[in-house]
């Protein structure tokens, strides 16, 4: 008997209302041509490209999207907190201290009506030195082990390439895949590893190419030179639709094939 074939698709860091609207302009095609089973998007950008209020959260659910993960700027918009604990497929960084809110992980049934886990992490170089995240990485793994899920996908949010390597590899065979968010820019080193994890080191950005990394060209150079914080102003222009989209067979949770999508405005 075949296993059956579950196709994910996760949707890299959503930037503004640019990257908004060509999310919702791509994602439908997408959906069509696919036949996608789980899409999985990272939203701690969407308000003007730092955090996230409950308005947009449920525009992101409206498209289509079954769970959205975050980062760092999670807590930038205090507005979302309770949705945090109410909604289970909001999630911020399980490696956060407990004392926070929210969730850091969500059990959720595919399309195909096959149990999947999303497990949402945050680095600890260059970043705030939260709770190790391979620790809880296997701490998080054991609990979806119980109840005999086999797919799980992982937000690695992180910016060091090296610690983000080092969990995708950490992982490899216990994980369905590790998908690297934060720096923006989209790397070409799709791979599946030797135990059946696919992994990318960032899977890039949704929103304005016309920024650095989202802010305003102008207002990143005058930080750069000046050293001296400047309001944050969001980048307009050029909009690109950056994501990961792999085939998991089911029985085992392994990644099949794994291809990036960079879509841009035509």
């Amino acid at each position: 008997m075949t296993s059956r074939q579950i196709k994910i698709l996760f949707i890299a860091d959503i930037v503004g209302q640019e990257g908004f609207e060509i999310m919702a302009d791509t994602l439908p095609r997408l959906q069509q041509k696919s036949e996608l089973d789980l899409i999985i998007a990272n939203g701690e950008n969407g308000a003007s490209g730092k955090g996230i209020t409950p308005r947009i959260m449920q525009s992101y659910f409206e498209l289509g999207i079954n769970v959205i993960t975050s980062g760092n700027h999670i807590w930038n918009k205090n507005k979302i907190f309770p949705m945090l604990d109410e909604n289970p497929y909001i999630l911020r960084p399980a490696n956060y201290p407990p004392e926070n809110p929210g969730h850091g992980f969500c059990q959720i049934q595919t399309r195909q009506g096959i149990e999947a886990g999303v497990i949402n992490l945050q680095g600890r170089s260059f970043m705030n030195p939260i709770d190790c995240p391979f620790r809880t990485a296997d701490q998080i793994i054991q609990k979806f082990a119980k109840d005999r899920v086999k797919i799980l996908i992982v937000d690695f949010h992180a910016e060091a390439t090296a610690e983000k390597i080092a969990l995708g590899k950490y992982l490899d065979g216990r994980v369905s895949a590790v998908f690297g968010t934060h720096t923006h820019v989209q790397t070409a080193d799709e791979t599946i590893f030797p135990r059946g994890t696919g992994y990318i080191t960032d899977a890039g950005m949704t929103g304005p190419m016309n920024s650095v990394i989202g802010l305003d060209t102008d207002v990143a150079i005058k930080r750069f030179i000046s050293q001296t914080p400047s309001n944050y102003k969001i980048g307009i222009g050029n909009p690109v639709f950056c994501a990961v989209r792999i085939t998991v067979e089911a029985d085992s949770g392994k990644t099949l094939q794994i291809d990036r999508l960079q879509i841009k405005t035509k």
